[in-house]
């Protein structure tokens, strides 16, 4: 049973404190604690990214984001009482309170539950040229080149497959053999491994048109082969189902600061002048989900690239929405990038 005590942190505690809790705790959720270990509120994943979402620094007070009523259960509180509160709240972990309000444990679905296989299908889009990356790829596919000890692509599956993940696709093109030598049915890895050959490049949308329609009844999680992270894939799923979207696009927050001071004005006259601002957006981090409405606009055989599909989901009013990422994130895309990676991954937590 994983120690509750790793997830306390105090009032004063900053958002970054907080999320280094939750990830090496391994248990979601921080416990905001005083001095005399009376809970006064928990910070979880959806409650960071939610942060995120409103451009919060990661140097904010934990205050800002932390949730001050949450659901809390008394000391041997019957198990099948404390799944029905999981499922009510949605929620999987809840905090053990003796009768003065002070923790004293923490229940959580995980260790209440047995793991949770995933029926969901993991597409991974592996038939790049990798053309920035030449001469390394030259005679291989970007996904499969070694970062760290074992391809790229390898990775990734084993990443979604921690999370219960074990139904793949993996669409292949350049030296498409070469990665179904090497992964064949996936059993290997304890998982099951289907291809899809493109003929010509589909774009990072229109090879979804050649999957059997009866593997996407569940919601479909569609990642770029090239991209090295520690995102949470079933918290990803999870709030795909939680705001109802046809389809979720994961982004990361990137900055711009402008050099000069930015002049404001009307016609001719100056309504302010700003030294220097800093310039906030959400770019799109190559991780997708998405539902069978937004898969089934995809035709076979025709090529589309992911950003015109969620740009017809948008002109068609379907809900689409915004996955903000804080883990690990790389897009090995030049060679810089895959010399970063393999340092980082062993420094990442791989």
């Amino acid at each position: 049973m994983k120690r509750w005590q790793n997830a306390l942190i105090s009032p004063d505690s900053t958002i970054e404190q907080a999320i280094m809790v939750i990830d090496k705790s391994g248990l979601k959720v921080a416990l905001v604690v005083d001095a005399g270990r009376k809970l006064l509120g928990t910070v979880t994943d959806g409650d960071v990214r939610r942060g995120l979402l409103r451009h919060l620094p990661l140097t904010a007070m934990v205050h800002e984001i932390m949730q001050t009523s949450p659901v809390t259960s008394r000391e041997n509180q019957a198990r099948d009482e404390l799944l029905r509160q999981m499922n009510q709240y949605g929620i999987e972990q809840i905090p053990v309170l003796d009768g003065a309000g002070r923790l004293i444990g923490l229940q959580t679905l995980q260790e209440l539950n047995q793991p949770q296989t995933l029926e969901n299908t993991v597409i991974l889009m592996a038939g790049g040229i990798g053309s920035r990356l030449r001469p390394l790829t030259a005679n291989c596919p970007k996904p499969m080149l070694k970062v760290g000890a074992k391809p790229l692509l390898e990775t990734i599956i084993e990443s979604f497959a921690e999370h219960g993940f074990r139904n793949f696709f993996l669409s292949v093109n350049y030296l498409a053999d070469m990665v179904k030598d090497y992964f064949e049915d996936g059993s290997e890895w304890g998982v099951n491994i289907r291809y899809l050959e493109e003929d010509k490049p589909l774009g990072t949308a229109g090879a979804l048109g050649l999957i059997p329609q009866e593997a996407l009844e569940l919601p479909a999680l569609v990642m770029n082969g090239d991209i090295l992270t520690r995102v949470d894939f079933a918290a990803l799923l999870k709030f795909h189902q939680q705001h109802r979207a046809a389809a979720t696009m994961c982004v990361r927050e990137w900055q711009y600061q402008v050099p000069y001071g930015v002049v404001n004005s009307e016609g001719h006259r100056i309504l302010g002048i700003t030294e220097k601002p800093v310039e906030h957006y959400f770019v799109n981090a190559g991780i997708y989900v998405l539902d069978k409405p937004a898969l089934a606009r995809i035709q076979p055989g025709e090529y589309l690239d992911m950003p015109t599909l969620f740009n017809q989901l948008i002109a068609a009013q379907e809900a689409t929405s915004i996955f903000p990422i804080r883990e690990y994130w790389l897009d090995i895309g030049q060679h810089n990038d895959f010399e970063r990676a393999n340092k980082d991954i062993y420094e990442a937590g791989f």
